[in-house]
């Protein structure tokens, strides 16, 4: 439940008199222990949303349920989310809405996973696949913690989007298409043949060398519209009194968003009236259709076994002390 007053197995972010964030799961008779004191749980449970309480040292601290945002970013993590400002405008320039069919490959951590449960709603189908069984544990866990019980509209597959999709779906019936994964352009196919025509397929990229391949193979293979694709850079400002400035750090480089749209079938997209830049498919320009891909190749970390084992139980245990709040998530 996201309203009413504080209970036991709620998420509350408290914010300290120096702004930095501490999130706690409330449990009757519990302690937040910092280096100067201690905040009693017991004075949370029952106290509204929005309230401020003492610290032992003396300092209030303001207490909040924490919002989907505030959420993702400090869940437990196997691998890297898609920050917010992504996730925003995938649900929108995806046009994810409630009652929608929606693929997702890969889930990671499910921060993403997250935000497409909000938009489809009960009524929704988000068909999640995920390679890693780890990864996606782990997803699980951060969505039960969040929403307090298994959505009813995730499932969530482990295997291969590839081989797993037809299996999963009839062709034609799935409305939104959204690939957070390395080699995108390799579903191309099977994805085409799930959507709908008219339906909108996003990827979430890395690296310009992935968007141009997932944008030429489109072209090439045929029964895309145009792809558009953008970043967005987010750059926050600092506000008191007369002192008002962008603040020294900024959200800056994410990741590539890229929107294509399935044509309906026999049916090629208008020819391009614009002429390609100079140079754009020129003696230096050389296709990488044969080129293997790995995590590594995209400057990304490897996270160790040991490391994913804790993160998993970490997630599980969180997802152990939510309440169940019933059998609604409407108010999610």
């Amino acid at each position: 439940m996201r309203r009413g007053p504080f209970r036991p197995g709620d998420r509350v972010q408290l914010t300290d008199p120096k702004g930095r964030l501490h999130t706690i799961t409330l449990e009757a008779g519990k302690n937040f222990h910092t280096h100067r004191g201690h905040l009693r749980h017991d004075d949370l449970i029952g106290a509204p949303d929005g309230t401020v309480v003492r610290h032992s040292s003396g300092a209030d601290y303001l207490a909040l349920r924490p919002l989907l945002s505030d959420y993702v970013l400090s869940m437990p993590r196997g691998a890297q989310v898609i920050y917010p400002k992504d996730a925003g405008q995938i649900v929108t320039y995806a046009d994810i809405f409630p009652g929608a069919t929606v693929v997702e490959a890969g889930v990671g951590s499910g921060a993403l996973s997250l935000s497409l449960l909000r938009a489809v709603g009960d009524g929704g189908r988000l068909l999640s696949f995920e390679r890693r069984e780890d990864f996606a544990d782990i997803a699980r866990a951060n969505a039960r913690a969040f929403f307090g019980q298994d959505h009813p509209a995730w499932t969530v597959t482990v295997g291969d989007l590839v081989e797993a999709l037809p299996q999963t779906v009839e062709p034609g019936t799935v409305d939104r298409v959204v690939l957070d994964m390395l080699a995108p352009w390799d579903c191309l196919d099977v994805v085409g043949d799930a959507l709908v025509p008219g339906g909108v397929l996003i990827c979430y990229v890395a690296t310009t060398t992935q968007l141009s391949r997932v944008a030429e193979t489109a072209r090439r293979v045929g029964g895309w519209t145009e792809p558009q694709a953008w970043e967005s850079l987010v750059r926050g400002w600092h506000l008191e009194g007369l002192s008002v400035r962008p603040e020294h750090r900024m959200h800056g480089h994410t990741g590539f968003l890229l929107t294509l749209r399935r044509l309906a079938p026999d049916t090629e997209a208008p020819l391009r009236r614009r002429r390609p830049a100079p140079g754009a498919y020129g003696e230096d320009y050389t296709p990488v259709e044969d080129q293997e891909w790995s995590a590594e190749d995209l400057g990304e970390r490897a996270v160790s076994d040991k490391r994913l084992r804790r993160t998993r139980r970490d997630a599980e245990a969180t997802a152990a002390q939510r309440v169940d709040p019933g059998p609604s998530l409407t108010d999610s």
